[in-house]
């Protein structure tokens, strides 16, 4: 019996196994399209492959490609176009597998940075009707000297490639327009909340600062004093407004990642307070990205209510890994404390409920610690650390 070679192709079963739960695991469209590459590329055994997905004005929307490094790719310059053998790829419903791409007719030559490439296999990613993408090989690496290129073989296990990449592309996107819709639907609410809060502090506003007017003459210490509370309610309608800013613009946590959008934002309060405000992550690189908002969401309300609330001169903001696996955001400071029971009879919430809804949300659970003159610790345990 032939023994495989433990450094040559995947092949078998267990790798188109691989590849397809691979696909199947990943949400975002653009992490999507970079596991639909690589699998290809390692299924077949080429030495390089890609995958465009078209835009509706003859070019391409997202270009992925596996085997290339950054340096290469980034030398051989912009984006394809929607031409030559591309665009077959495109518009036509079955597989192209040439033996030399660089003889066919509708080759238009390489940038000059471009690797060479000489046998080709190209194929549609189709859901009904509509074209995904398409996903391109070149240069088996594996083939016999006497039949090089790919095989019949090939173009059968790209094409069931194909239909289950199909398959997790349209998931992704469907996933990412709830996400988009989610968005939006949170925005609608703090219109709302920050509409009524905000209208709610500048109509007190305006009647203090009428009363403050009509005591200047007869009675200028009640006036002082109302004038007093004038500033009082504009520092708080300015921190209602910045609160809802903060809420409507999210960190950049697709381009920066939970870790480092955490570590930035407790520097910046570090410096903008005198609390000294800490950060620090002990085995958490990558949450699944609604975890990642919950959590960043969470730590946020809590920084916000230390820094207010607390007169804290210490807050602590960590994010550990867990077993079971979890992932832990705790944010603690040596505030004044308080009473849960006494704050939910007062009709105060603190935020809790917003962040207890937003545990929920992700599986997570969230829990508060806090006495009088004894400081605040909230815990947050969200799944997949």
């Amino acid at each position: 019996m032939q023994r495989s070679d433990p450094h040559g192709p995947r092949s078998g079963l267990a790798a188109v196994s691989s590849a397809l739960l691979a696909m199947s695991r990943r949400l975002e469209v653009r992490d999507v399209l970079r596991t639909i590459v690589a699998s290809a590329r390692a299924l077949l055994d080429a030495e390089y492959a890609a995958l465009g997905v078209p835009d509706d004005h003859g070019g391409f929307a997202q270009f992925v490609v596996d085997g290339i490094s950054e340096e290469q790719w980034r030398r051989i310059g912009p984006l394809p176009r929607q031409h030559g053998i591309l665009a077959a790829m495109l518009h036509q419903g079955g597989a192209e597998r040439l033996a030399d791409v660089r003889e066919d007719p509708r080759f238009e030559g390489w940038p000059a940075a471009h690797p060479e490439m000489s046998d080709f296999l190209g194929l549609p990613i189709r859901d009904g009707e509509e074209t995904l993408g398409a996903l391109f090989l070149a240069n088996k690496r594996s083939a016999p000297r006497e039949r090089p290129g790919f095989t019949d073989e090939d173009e059968e296990l790209l094409s069931l490639l194909a239909q289950h990449a199909a398959i997790a592309l349209t998931n992704a996107r469907l996933y990412e327009r709830s996400r988009e819709l989610t968005i939006a639907e949170e925005r609608s609410r703090l219109a709302h909340e920050l509409h009524d809060a905000v209208s709610q502090k500048l109509f007190s506003l305006r009647l203090t600062a009428q009363a403050a007017a009509a005591l200047v003459d007869r009675d200028p210490t009640r006036a002082k004093d109302e004038l007093h509370q004038v500033a009082l309610l504009a520092a708080e309608a300015a921190d209602e407004l910045r609160a809802a800013v903060t809420e409507l613009r999210p960190a950049a946590l697709d381009e920066d990642g939970l870790v480092a959008t955490l570590r930035n934002q407790v520097r910046v309060l570090d410096r903008a307070h005198t609390a000294h405000v800490t950060f620090a992550c002990d085995g958490v690189r990558a949450l699944p990205a609604s975890q990642e908002e919950a959590v960043l969401r969470v730590a946020q309300e809590a920084l916000h209510n230390a820094l207010r609330h607390s007169g804290a001169g210490r807050i602590e903001v960590t994010l550990t890994r867990r077993t079971g696996p979890a992932a832990v955001l705790t944010v603690r400071d040596d505030g004044s404390g308080f009473s849960p029971s006494t704050v939910r009879s007062a009709g105060r919430h603190l935020g809790l409920v917003s962040m207890r809804d937003r545990a929920a949300g992700v599986g997570g659970r969230l829990t508060v610690h806090s006495e009088p003159d004894a400081g605040t610790t909230i815990e947050l345990e969200v799944p997949g650390g």
